[in-house]
């Protein structure tokens, strides 16, 4: 539920951006904004994030997450373009939070050997949410109006808040019982024998002090997954802000059926998201992660080259997508030692990849405007994709070296 809540009411407004667009009075470049300011907030509100999971825990910053992204949302469909950008600024300080809390609530609490796979699945749930925002958020507009469509996602983050309640008051008291006791537990209260390495528990096999992300090589590491992840979060946004009207325009698709077509960039994730864990397993990261650079360089060329074949073109982009955030974020684990480490590593990339992606959107709007076609566009998604491909390869080879797999 958090997953979802952390993608999907920030990518409704992209399936009827042409209704906000004309209601609110925006330019292109005001409307790419509307997209391209979550992603710059996600960018500076990284330190306050970092300091609310230091200060109060993660369970307790998933609260807050949840709780800011319900309010801007509501706030977001009240009033005109300086209400629309005030709640969506709320809702992205909000996903800042989570974004960063989702990689030190599975360091805390996954397997060494299973890290690949849990940020598979929760990059695979979050591209579903996707999927969902882009696939009915048009449809219900045209029955209620673009307020009211974005406004109906409140009710999937209240969902994911009264689960999570709940599970942040257990987690507390189990904390609680742990330090009053001197059982097994580590500082995580998980048990040593549950396979969990706790708040600051032993770095993934071989590890040794040597290991931090302050040796050169871990710096390196960070370095290029950064710039991996420039590429990579600034081709999604691009894309995904873009792609429903490229269609609509290439191909003359109405803004439903456009919408339904683009959705498919977003579900076919899931394969890659999916996928990257499951070859990782049967050999090296860098295998897999040179399959999903091709399949992400795939989507700019194709749509360049054989625009009649976007169906293809939107699966192969969409599982490139997928399959990248989980390269990228299944290496952390491998150059973090303890939670605050693995925190301050995610910190960093986000920080850096989200301060570029910031651009793509509203750029991409730009070239449109200034070009009347889409080529200009695409040829930036385009550089993108080769900036995720030498960086991500690059990253995760380095990562190999440093920590084989036992």
């Amino acid at each position: 539920m958090l997953a979802i809540s952390l993608r999907a009411p920030i990518i409704a407004p992209t399936a009827v951006l042409g209704e906000i667009q004309a209601d609110i009075g925006l330019t292109a470049a005001g409307a790419g904004l509307l997209t391209g300011l979550p992603v710059l907030i996600f960018a500076l509100a990284t330190p306050l994030a970092t300091r609310t999971i230091s200060r109060w825990g993660p369970e307790a910053t998933v609260l807050l997450c949840l709780g800011g992204v319900l309010a801007g949302t509501v706030i977001r469909s009240l009033g005109p373009a300086s209400v629309v950008f005030a709640g969506t600024a709320i809702i992205s300080v909000s996903i800042t939070l989570g974004n960063i809390v989702v990689p030190v609530l599975i360091r805390r609490d996954v397997p060494w050997n299973r890290v690949s796979a849990v940020t598979g699945a929760y990059s695979a749930i979050m591209n579903v949410g996707s999927m969902a925002a882009v696939l009915t958020t048009a449809p219900l507009a045209a029955l209620v109006g673009w307020r009211w469509a974005l406004a109906a996602w409140a009710v999937v983050v209240a969902i994911g808040l009264a689960y999570w309640l709940p599970t942040a008051r257990r987690r507390r008291a189990a904390l609680a019982s742990d330090h009053s006791g001197a059982g097994p537990e580590g500082p995580s209260g998980r048990p040593a024998a549950a396979g969990g390495r706790g708040a600051d528990g032993p770095d993934a096999p071989g590890a040794t002090a040597s290991t931090s992300l302050r040796g050169r090589s871990n710096r390196w590491i960070v370095v290029v997954l950064t710039v991996a992840f420039c590429g990579q979060s600034a081709a999604y946004y691009a894309t995904t802000t873009w792609l429903p009207l490229l269609l609509a325009d290439v191909r003359g698709l109405s803004a439903t059926a456009s919408g339904a077509s683009a959705s498919l960039f977003q579900v076919a994730a899931i394969v890659g998201a999916l996928g990257v864990p499951l070859l990782a397993a049967r050999t090296r990261l860098w295998v897999p992660t040179a399959g999903i650079a091709v399949l992400w360089i795939s989507l700019p060329i194709g749509l360049l080259l054989a625009p009649d074949a976007y169906l293809l073109w939107s699966v192969t982009g969409g599982i490139a997508q997928g399959g990248g955030f989980t390269a990228i974020f299944s290496v952390i684990p491998r150059v973090a030692r303890t939670d605050q480490e693995a925190a301050t590593a995610s910190a960093r990339i986000q920080t850096g990849g989200y301060l570029a992606a910031t651009c793509a959107p509203p750029v991409a709007g730009w070239l449109h405007t200034l070009t009347g076609g889409w080529t200009a566009p695409l040829l930036l998604v385009l550089a993108l994709t080769l900036a995720f491909t030498v960086a991500g390869l690059s990253a995760v080879q380095a990562s190999e070296r440093r920590y084989p797999r036992p």
